[in-house]
């Protein structure tokens, strides 16, 4: 699959290898400053931990890929499809933005998001030396948030779409995340009945949702083909990652990192 785990500056984060030209990381929670239940790499500013302590913990991710955190960008996730466009003149964190999805084809200006069960989802075009980045939850991974990611860099930066590769990260899998009826039926909506998002768990007929299908799904159906999955699963990895699900919503998020 070409995806390594690396150990740089006491962090663990796992890159493409086929990337080699692209600083990128999807990191896991070990080597930063906070304390339990955020312990220790946490990323998320909204969620009680010290702010110093994920000052310190974006500090350190930043100088464990060699970027300038100055010209870093992230955005306020609100679980849509929203994307933004980053440009010389808006890239930087000022106030944030509401978005789960942002695209840029500037150089040194690193896309930064938070995760704790949703999908990760990194893109990369080498022909256009464009780049995004995404956070797919269930109700964005069932409106189309990859396919609009893709549709926006073909609309900003003239991407085809069999030219854009996509890294599918660590997320909740599919046993571990039972959904509601309405979700299901959403599910079934968007991808058809026959298309295996829902799972029926065999012992009680419950409705699960496979994220890392859906967004694989999505990605093929508007042209994508260089799709590659990271199939951790949060919710049974707590060691390694964050899940909101299995600690029951106290707990960090971890953060991924892309720039040209």
């Amino acid at each position: 699959m070409h995806v390594e785990k690396i150990q740089r500056a006491s962090l663990t984060f796992y890159r493409d290898e086929d990337w080699g030209g692209l600083r990128h990381g999807v990191f896991t929670r070990h080597g930063g400053v906070s304390e339990s239940p955020w312990d220790t790499l946490n990323m998320g500013a909204s969620i009680g931990d010290s702010a110093a302590a994920v000052k310190e913990n974006h500090a350190r991710m930043y100088r464990a890929l060699d970027v300038c955190g100055e010209r870093a960008t992230s955005c306020w996730l609100i679980h849509g499809v929203d994307t933004l466009v980053v440009t010389a003149e808006t890239l930087g964190n000022g106030p944030l933005l509401k978005a789960d999805a942002m695209v840029t084809n500037q150089p040194d200006a690193p896309l930064v998001m938070r995760y704790a069960d949703c999908v990760p989802l990194l893109f990369y075009d080498r022909a256009r030396q464009a780049i995004g980045l995404g956070h797919a939850g269930w109700r964005g991974a069932l409106a189309g948030i990859a396919s609009r990611i893709v549709q926006v860099m073909r609309q900003t930066y003239g991407s085809r779409p069999a030219d854009i590769e996509a890294l599918v990260g660590p997320a909740i899998s599919r046993r571990n995340y039972r959904v509601g009826e309405d979700v299901a039926d959403q599910a079934q909506a968007y991808f058809g009945e026959s298309a295996g998002v829902i799972w029926r768990d065999p012992a009680d007929g419950k409705p699960h949702l496979d994220l890392w299908r859906a967004n694989r799904l999505d990605l093929q159906r508007c042209g994508v083909t260089k799709i590659k999955v990271l199939p951790i699963c949060t919710y049974e990895n707590t060691k390694d990652f964050y899940s909101h699900r299995a600690e029951a919503g106290r707990t960090g998020r971890f953060g991924v990192l892309i720039s040209l």
